[in-house]
């Protein structure tokens, strides 16, 4: 399949609290991803840090360390025809009161730090992320029957 690509998604900590995970995790399976990798998990002060590296000079960041590391997130590895962007798409806007309605922020979300999933914003960075959460032998890359439904060869 051309343009096959792996990307991580977290279902954050407000999404699993809200008892968000199985309808989030559900609009991307029907969009046609494939779950190749998954895991329930505490992300600890380390993993967080290492995670958003690029905020922690930010104002924001100790309010995210805290937020991320809050309660359990679901770590998955979505596989798919462009899936960084799909996946993407479906988020929405990073702030909810600006992602389009359909979306997962747009539909579930108020408020910008509590947008409940993370998704990589490029293929480059979805190798580094993935990388982060899931050692090579927890990706089970494996033929789906009804790939062939979703996307032309």
């Amino acid at each position: 399949m051309a343009n096959n690509e792996q990307t991580l998604v977290l279902i954050k900590p407000d999404a699993m609290e809200r008892g968000l995970a199985g309808r989030i995790i559900a609009r991307l399976e029907e969009r046609g991803l494939k779950i190749v990798g998954v895991k329930l998990l505490r992300i600890d002060e380390a993993l967080a840090r290492r995670h958003y590296a690029a905020h922690v000079e930010k104002a924001f960041f100790p309010g995210l360390l805290r937020f991320i590391t809050s309660a359990p997130v679901i770590a998955i590895v979505f596989q798919g025809k462009d899936a960084v962007e799909a996946v993407r798409q479906s988020m929405g806007a990073t702030d909810p009161l600006k992602a389009a309605p359909g979306t997962i922020r747009g539909d579930w979300g108020l408020d910008i730090g509590r947008n409940l999933i993370h998704g990589s914003d490029s293929p480059e960075t979805a190798r580094v992320e993935i990388g982060l959460f899931f050692r090579p032998e927890e990706i089970a890359d494996w033929a789906r029957d009804t790939d062939r439904w979703i996307t032309e060869p």
